[in-house]
Formats: C-alpha cells, sequence, structure tokens
C-alpha cells in the first residue's frame, strides 16, 4: 500500500465541512473505507453527512450512530450507497465485530468509520483517513490521506 500526499482544508461553518464530504465522495467507490478521526464534536458525522448526499443519498438527517453502531443510507432507487459506522461504544477486540457481523455485513458500498480501533484497522483497512481538529476560533482543519488499493477484500 502506498499513500498519496495529504490534502488539507480550512472549513469556517458547518455547511463547509459537509460541503468537502461531498466533494470527497466523488472518489470513492463500493470498496472504499474512510475512517474519521477526531475528538468529541470535531465534525466527523457533519462530514459523513455530506459524504453521504455526494453518493446520492436521499434526504435525511444522517446522524451519528453510536448506539445502533451502523447506519445505511439508500439512494433514490433503494440502494445502499453509504455505510456509516460509530465504534466509539465497542471495546477494541475483533471477536466484538465478528460477533455483530461486521466486516462481512458492510460489502458493497462505501463506509465511514467513526472511532476506528485497532481491531477494525486490521478487519477493514482503511481507503482514506480524514483527520478533523475543531479549531479554537471554530473552525475546522481538515487532512486527506488517500491509501492506494485495488480493492477491500473482506476477511473469511
Amino acid at each position: 500500500m502506498s499513500r498519496t500526499p495529504v490534502r488539507e482544508i480550512v472549513t469556517a461553518s458547518e455547511g463547509q465541512t459537509e460541503a468537502f464530504g461531498r466533494e470527497l465522495a466523488k472518489e470513492l467507490t463500493a470498496a472504499d473505507v474512510v475512517y474519521l478521526i477526531g475528538d468529541l464534536g470535531a465534525g466527523k458525522t457533519t462530514l459523513a453527512r455530506g459524504l453521504a448526499s455526494g453518493l446520492g443519498a436521499i434526504a435525511r438527517e444522517v446522524a451519528s450512530p453510536t448506539f445502533a453502531i451502523l447506519h445505511e443510507y439508500a439512494g433514490r432507487g433503494g440502494a445502499i450507497v453509504m455505510r456509516h459506522l460509530d465504534l466509539y461504544r465497542l471495546a477494541d477486540r475483533a471477536g466484538e465485530l465478528e460477533m455483530l457481523g461486521l466486516p462481512d455485513a458492510v460489502a458493497g458500498a462505501p463506509i465511514a468509520v467513526e472511532w476506528p480501533g485497532r481491531a477494525i484497522r486490521e478487519a477493514l483497512p482503511a481507503t482514506h483517513e480524514v483527520a478533523i481538529v475543531a479549531e479554537a476560533d471554530g473552525s475546522r482543519r481538515i487532512a486527506v490521506t488517500a491509501v492506494s488499493r485495488a480493492a477491500r477484500s473482506l476477511p473469511r
């Protein structure tokens, strides 16, 4: 795996962060896994909302799936266009992921993962890492690193 240079942007509002997610979505395929990395309140879910919108999800509120762990977003034809995982409440154990049916349950659409721990990093490696930092002035500094991979292969 090789990494492309980091792309950085500063957004001044939630709308700009969402718009950046829509732009990033243009680069994604069904085989892509996007890690959203940042502190609580950094804007991970806002960026995920932009990704879902950019991938054609029907207008619906994209919310953090913290309690559900996984949300799926469908496009106009009903097909899943993005899966959104939030692993904040999970222990960092591969067995826990397997018990939940991950990563097999997330095949066939791009995946946005909040709080990717060591276990998910091993089971479902990223094709893109997006680091979001909330600045004191309310802006967000976003850095994207793309990891070149031919395709996502799911462990069996």
